[in-house]
């Protein structure tokens, strides 16, 4: 369960990051989350300091609008979520190899 949190914290990092002014329906989209549950990762990133919400009005349309930026708190969040996932694959290919090889 632990692997699964770490994984959508990493996804919604990586989509902030990339799309900054993506609206929580647009993240959701992307990401094949609910709308609830990417309400609920972006609050508790942002209760853990990892995310600010930035909100915005533009002048001419009276639109609000929000960005989200990764704190360097963050930026370091989803480069050792990367890290994780990329040992967990390793050693899930090395596993498989290994069975592969045994089962020759």
């Amino acid at each position: 369960m632990k692997n699964r949190n770490e994984q959508d914290n990493l996804n919604v990092l990586r989509a902030v990051h990339k799309s900054p002014k993506n609206s929580q329906r647009e993240l959701a989209d992307k990401l094949g989350f609910s709308l609830g549950k990417i309400n609920y990762c972006l609050k508790a990133l942002k209760e853990k300091g990892f995310i600010k919400i930035k909100n915005f009005q533009n002048q001419k349309s009276k639109i609000n609008y929000i960005q989200y930026v990764l704190t360097p708190k963050g930026i370091s969040l989803r480069t050792q979520l990367a890290l994780n996932f990329m040992k967990r694959k390793m050693k899930e290919y090395e596993e498989l190899k290994n069975e592969l090889e045994k089962n020759k």
